[in-house]
């Protein structure tokens, strides 16, 4: 049963001024409405897409259209909406069909993507791109401790396998601890090797982000932070 939107509007600072339309932005497919957020999601995605531009064009002043697209595309996809509606428990609002939700379906993170970006797209059309860029950007900025080409596209599994060659002449494994879960919820522990001792454990939502979170750990340790 999804919560009474009086929450959202709460963590959002924002009043929402037509109910069909959050109601229509909050609504899955699954919840067999003559209405979905589909319409919405597709506007919030442009209104997104132009805000996070701006955004970063008066940011970065000195920076090519080549490093402002690849920091707008880390920020404008399924991850970074995934993690801003979990920010504001976007979650727990969306209308589902019971199967949708016995599935885990409020977890999901295409469904929470897709929502957030509804939202947004509602708050365009009731209140223009203005009020729109202040909820998005304030949302981006708390979510995101820092936002720089470095901060975002940081690879910590070849910093950590530049630093093992360099010191002892082999490179890092990666081995896969245990996977948990459910498919749509699954969760992997990966820990990394290095002569054939092990020197961090991470876990992540796929075996990618485990192995970069592993090598983090294994890079502050090998530096002495």
């Amino acid at each position: 049963m999804s919560k009474s939107i009086e929450g959202l509007e709460e963590i959002l600072g924002y009043k929402f001024k037509n109910q069909k339309l959050i109601i229509e932005a909050l609504t899955h497919k699954s919840y067999k409405q003559p209405y979905d957020n589909e319409r919405l999601e597709f506007l919030g995605d442009a209104v997104l897409d132009l805000i996070v531009g701006e955004y970063l064009f008066f940011k970065f002043n000195k920076a090519d259209e080549g490093k402002l697209s690849k920091i707008r595309a880390a920020l404008v996809n399924e991850n970074g909406f995934e993690k801003l509606a979990r920010s504001i428990n976007l979650g727990e609002y969306i209308y589902l069909s019971n199967a949708e939700e016995n599935n885990g379906g409020r977890e999901k993170a295409s469904l929470l993507s897709n929502a957030f970006e509804a939202v947004i797209g509602t708050i365009y059309l009731e209140s223009g791109l203005e009020v729109a860029r202040s909820i998005a950007i304030d949302l981006i900025e708390k979510n995101h401790k820092e936002i720089s080409l470095d901060s975002l596209f940081r690879d910590f599994k070849t910093t950590l396998q530049e630093l093992t060659q360099a010191r002892f002449g082999e490179i890092p494994e990666y081995i896969v601890i245990a996977s948990r879960g459910p498919d749509h919820l699954k969760e992997f522990e990966v820990a990394v090797i290095i002569e054939g001792r092990e020197y961090a454990r991470a876990i992540g939502k796929s075996k990618k982000i485990a192995q970069q979170e592993a090598a983090q750990v294994a890079v502050k340790l090998l530096s002495g932070e």
